[in-house]
């Protein structure tokens, strides 16, 4: 089976290099069933790799040939094989925290193949405490990040005593395939008259609305563009300075993860009137400052970060519109010129309040494309190879994606932590990605292991940052 490639997922395909591959991923921490046995691993492997049909988003690689005319397509795998796909590791010993993430570094380092389907999930066994991990990425012309997180939450169960839990892989019959063009789209019923003397009301009112949205976009680009060249937070950077985290990057990847508990995030928002976004985005501003000292590196001028912002979109008119959330992208000014902690948290709070502002004054497609312009001065000299000549578009990205707020279980086995991996790209060498799940806010740092050294000290940083931050605002 032969399907196009969207323009987005070609994005992703045609920018990915070895230096720069584009895939997304999670570190997934579970507590064996208290029925587990000796062979506990082996058959969750087993479990793993038996599944009654496949999604056919998971089936799927990319394809060039004369058949195509040189054009990119997605083919459908006929010599699938998932033992290639789930893969069963143990790590060294002793088993700490230390070794599990080393792994998963060099895991995320290396980049898919593109003659498989785009996607492996690795099981993980050997730390010490008992605990099983499992490490799962998928190419971003699959499926983004949030996508992803989305996906793994819907099919991991509620109930402790649920043994009939399938994996992400498996089609669902309850869930509509990525894959599958006619699947409904935010749970409308599909519509069973065809032909092309049938226009639906609802798809003219999509039209002329679409048509609506984009005549604002000359006004929209104005005012972003005059948002930014007075410094002010909007959707495009154009006074990021240039750092030690702001060059030329290697395929190797370094990766850390820790959790902080969700309430001391809250009881900080609470005491100085910011939302937990804001102390998480505060708190990553914190460790930079510290991380940026140590190195002899702090610019005086303010870092820029590119903070993606989930926006209400029932109202939308985009074709992508499910009901759910449009995401835009904000470039917030971090402040770590500034010592004092609560004072930094101000300016950060303050700076996301008017970036969410120069958004709300926007329709969904106008958010669409101005993120969208303000993402052209980072990948635009990647594409063209000129990477290192301009100076950054932003200094990091930061991301907070809500999760679950109750425990989820896979069979029986509970999901005590997720940590998200995510993508540095060529002048951006650390990428900032945070997930709440069950009271704890989840941090996954990815960087270069090349250009960002010791990576692995920013946990110490985020966390002093944080106790700092409770100080300052008590």
């Amino acid at each position: 089976m032969v399907s196009p490639v969207d323009p987005t997922a070609l994005g992703f395909l045609m920018v990915e290099s070895r230096q720069m591959p584009m895939h997304v991923g999670g570190l997934h921490l579970f507590a064996r069933p208290d029925d587990a046995g000796r062979g506990y691993v082996r058959h969750l492997v087993e479990q793993l790799r038996t599944v009654p049909e496949m999604s056919p988003l998971y089936l799927r690689h990319p394809q060039r040939s004369l058949r195509t005319a040189g054009q990119l397509v997605w083919e459908t795998d006929r010599h699938f094989d998932i033992e290639h796909h789930v893969r069963h590791n143990a790590l060294p010993r002793p088993g700490r925290t230390r070794e599990l993430l080393e792994l998963v570094s060099r895991l995320h380092s290396t980049r898919l193949p593109w003659e498989r389907p785009l996607w492996e999930s690795h099981v993980i066994e050997g730390l010490r405490d008992g605990r099983v991990a499992i490490y799962h990425k998928v190419h971003h012309a699959l499926m983004d990040g949030v996508s992803a997180m989305r996906l793994t939450n819907r099919v991991l169960s509620d109930d402790p005593d649920d043994r009939g839990t399938l994996p992400p892989w498996a089609r669902h019959a309850d869930l509509p395939d990525p894959a599958d063009p006619a699947a409904p789209r935010g749970g409308a019923p599909a519509d069973d008259r065809e032909g092309p003397s049938y226009v639906p009301v609802a798809a003219l009112r999509t039209a002329l609305g679409m048509a609506a949205e984009a005549a604002g976009l000359p006004s929209a680009l104005v005012r972003t563009l005059s948002r930014s060249v007075r410094h002010e937070t909007s959707t495009l950077s154009l006074h990021a300075p240039r750092t030690m985290l702001n060059q030329q990057i290697t395929g190797a990847r370094r990766f850390a993860a820790q959790d902080w508990p969700l309430e001391r995030l809250h009881a900080v928002g609470r005491a100085s009137g910011t939302t937990v976004n804001d102390v998480v985005v505060a708190m990553c501003a914190g460790m930079l400052r510290r991380y940026l000292l140590q190195h002899d590196d702090l610019p005086r001028q303010s870092l820029v970060a590119m903070v993606p912002v989930g926006l209400k979109a029932k109202e939308s008119h985009l074709p992508s519109a499910r009901g759910g959330n449009a995401v835009g992208a904000v470039m917030v000014r971090l402040a770590t010129e500034v010592g004092d902690p609560a004072s930094r948290l101000r300016a950060v709070h303050e700076s996301m309040a008017s970036g969410k502002a120069a958004l709300a004054q926007m329709t969904p497609l106008q958010v669409v494309a101005m993120s969208g312009l303000g993402q052209v001065p980072a990948l635009l000299p990647v594409v063209l190879g000129m990477s290192g000549l301009t100076g950054p578009a932003y200094n990091v990205i930061i991301s907070n994606v809500p999760g679950p707020t109750a425990p989820k279980y896979f069979n029986g086995a509970r999901l005590l932590g997720t940590y998200p991996a995510s993508i540095p790209i060529h002048g951006t060498a650390l990428n900032i990605t945070c997930t709440s799940y069950a009271g704890s806010m989840c941090f996954g740092l990815t960087g270069c292991r090349r250009t960002v050294p010791r990576l692995q000290v920013m946990l110490g940083m985020l966390d002093d940052e944080l106790t700092a931050l409770e100080r300052a605002v008590a």
